[in-house]
């Protein structure tokens, strides 16, 4: 038996608080997840400034923010000078969870040889800056000891050029005395009204003796088909070879891939677009020529409707009310971009239209216009191949082939749980076109959140664009608390009281 993690294990189910490492933390999504779960924040890595700002104005007290403000880059900080500079004690001694999802740019064929190396040699990865950013999640790992792990990424994880980069890295967690699982979990099945697929890895250490790995639904959803055919290439690499030219359906008996847990007809459907967004403040300034070129800054608290608790949905109430986060006042990050060609396009758009069908409003509302001026100016009218004509089309239609970008705008529909939020919000936002077409918008920096399962009350540091980012780039909150609250339950051998939290 490993007598560290035999010792960390007994202070855990003697009530100790679970200390928790969050690597690339981002703002704190997964972090957001597990304090509401009942473990302690205890750190956090993470290279971007403003996100690193954010992770430690939610979860670090005013005297402490100081040190857990500053990014830190993981390739040139290794564990033993983080857990010094912040004072966390002996480094193996420290931590009793690690969590964090190495960004999905940094993935390469590394190979099992290469990982093999880091279970022998850490050091060796945290200084290097050509190896992976997995690398170093992995060097940290030996280094903490923590008795509980989760790494969370996209599913191209899984087949990255045929590679399944889960796969080894549950390998050698394996080989350091962890027992592990990893699958894929949708977070509109637990609560967030957002279809956000992503490969979850949860590893414990062998004493612990986990039973289960992940947690159980709370939504039921059925998913799109792009997200189900997302799903299937993904876990082409999981699958039995091919016999005859045919793909069987079972899994290979070697992989520490488990299917998701199952959702039943039995729970309640998953959170809509409607319910996440429509009580907060409607947005007519860009309507009336008040919006103007520039950064979006916090500084204008703009109040709540007048409205008693009681008439909001369930997840607005929490949104308003969640524990440690509470706000009753209003928001100041409800902002938007200023798109003035768009305006009239969003509002012609259907719930669900996309890319090619905002092109051919575009184009008619294009006609429209030069129809019109035509009318207007008979003696000088526009025609076509006309320096005026091609300078109208511009002013009206935007300049992307619709062939080749057809997924670049959507607008979203009102009674259905929106598509995966991504990073590229910080440069436009189109993916996310308000579902009422009065408003004539992109989603706001607080829908965004909302979408995402952040509270209310939770800070966004730096202006309009940086916050987009580090929300795309978040992991829901709701889909980690319930991941956090799987994981407590098994560190503390079933044996915890109830959590409070949201």
């Amino acid at each position: 038996m490993n007598q560290l993690f035999a010792k960390k294990i007994e202070r855990i189910r003697n009530g100790g608080k679970i200390r928790v490492l969050d690597l690339f933390a981002g703002c704190g999504g997964i972090s957001l997840g597990f304090q509401s779960a009942g473990f302690k924040i205890s750190a956090a890595v993470e290279i971007d400034e403003f996100a690193a700002k954010s992770h430690a104005l939610n979860f670090f007290s005013a005297s402490e923010q100081g040190k857990h403000a500053m990014p830190v880059d993981i390739t040139e900080v290794d564990p033993d000078a983080l857990a010094q500079i912040l004072n966390l004690g002996r480094t193996d001694s420290a931590i009793d969870v690690v969590v964090g999802g190495p960004p999905c740019q940094a993935f390469a064929r590394v190979g099992r040889a290469k990982l093999r190396e880091v279970e022998v040699h850490p050091e060796a990865y945290i200084h290097d800056p050509r190896g992976n950013l997995y690398l170093r999640y992995l060097a940290y790992v030996k280094a903490f000891k923590p008795v509980a792990l989760m790494m969370e990424n996209v599913p191209d994880m899984l087949n990255y050029g045929g590679h399944n980069l889960a796969e080894e890295v549950c390998e050698s967690l394996m080989r350091l005395g962890y027992d592990c699982q990893y699958t894929l979990l949708n977070a509109v099945h637990y609560g967030v009204p957002e279809m956000r697929e992503r490969m979850v890895l949860i590893a414990f250490a062998r004493e612990v003796g986990a039973n289960m790995f992940f947690p159980r639904p709370t939504n039921r959803h059925e998913l799109p088909r792009g997200y189900e055919g997302t799903r299937q290439v993904a876990l082409q690499t999981i699958f039995e070879a091919k016999h005859n030219g045919q793909q069987q359906s079972l899994f290979r008996d070697d992989t520490f891939f488990t299917l998701p847990p199952a959702t039943n007809f039995d729970l309640p459907p998953a959170i809509t677009a409607k319910e996440a967004l429509a009580d907060l403040p409607p947005i007519v300034e860009h309507l009336k020529g008040e919006l103007k070129k520039g950064a979006r800054r916090f500084d204008k608290l703009i109040p709540y409707p007048e409205k008693d608790l009681s008439e909001l949905p369930d997840y607005a109430v929490l949104m308003r009310t969640w524990p440690g986060y509470e706000n009753r006042d209003g928001v100041s990050d409800h902002v938007i971009r200023y798109l003035p060609r768009d305006y009239d396009i969003f509002e012609q758009m259907k719930p669900g239209d996309q890319y090619p069908e905002a092109y051919q409003i575009a184009v008619r509302l294009f006609q429209k216009k030069l129809r019109a001026y035509n009318r207007k100016n008979p003696n000088s009218k526009i025609k076509p191949g006309s320096e005026e004509y091609e300078k109208l089309f511009q002013q009206v239609v935007p300049p992307y082939d619709p062939a080749k970008f057809p997924n670049k705008w959507r607008k979203m529909e009102a009674d259905a749980p929106a598509r995966t939020l991504m990073a590229h919000l910080g440069k436009d936002g189109y993916s996310h076109i308000h579902y009422d077409s009065k408003q004539k918008r992109t989603i706001s920096v607080r829908e965004a959140a909302r979408l995402q399962s952040f509270p209310d009350g939770f800070i966004f540091a730096g202006t309009m664009n940086p916050a987009f980012k580090q929300i795309g780039n978040a992991v829901p909150p709701l889909l980690s608390k319930a991941i956090a609250m799987n994981m407590i339950h098994e560190l503390t051998g079933g044996t915890e009281s109830e959590q409070d939290g949201a």
